[in-house]
């Protein structure tokens, strides 16, 4: 595909570059190369004047990198699930734990997050109420009527 989306006569041979890479996943240059360092993007091919050469390979891995980093995990988990996964008929049990560990503590952050939205409502209609009543000269309200509610805006 390229960079519309678009399907090309023969994907296995378009070429990117480090700019190309770097505009695709909204990320910096440096964090490319960085990946390079540590093996998560290993085979990047060089020009003749050094410049780094991405393949079709590159991008699935990058999407995959940026998805596991965007899900919390550690670059040293990740290269752990490109290990499992250059073996995976030797490792699918460890891929399959290192999956669910990390769906549980997503599962937990989305829990910690929701909580968190919650009481930032409440804060947020307990505030403006407040801000009403100053304006109004009405009564300002009491923090325990909000403390327990629950809002959906």
């Amino acid at each position: 595909m390229d960079e519309t989306g678009e399907c090309c006569a023969d994907d296995s041979e378009r070429r990117y570059t480090i700019r190309d890479m770097a505009k695709r996943f909204h990320m910096e240059p440096s964090a490319l190369r960085y990946y390079e360092e540590v093996g998560l993007l290993p085979g990047v091919e060089r020009t003749a004047s050094g410049q780094r050469v991405y393949r079709q390979w590159h991008v699935w891995r990058l999407g995959s990198i940026c998805c596991f980093k965007d899900a919390g995990m550690t670059i040293d988990e990740i290269k752990r699930f490109f290990m499992y996964e250059a073996n995976e008929d030797e490792h699918i049990d460890d891929m399959v734990e290192l999956l669910t560990e990390r769906r549980a503590a997503i599962e937990e952050q989305r829990r910690a997050l929701e909580e968190a939205y919650h009481h930032v409502l409440r804060k947020l209609h307990f505030y403006g109420d407040i801000r009403d009543s100053l304006r109004d000269g009405t009564p300002r309200p009491d923090w325990k009527d909000y403390g327990d509610k629950i809002f959906t805006d």
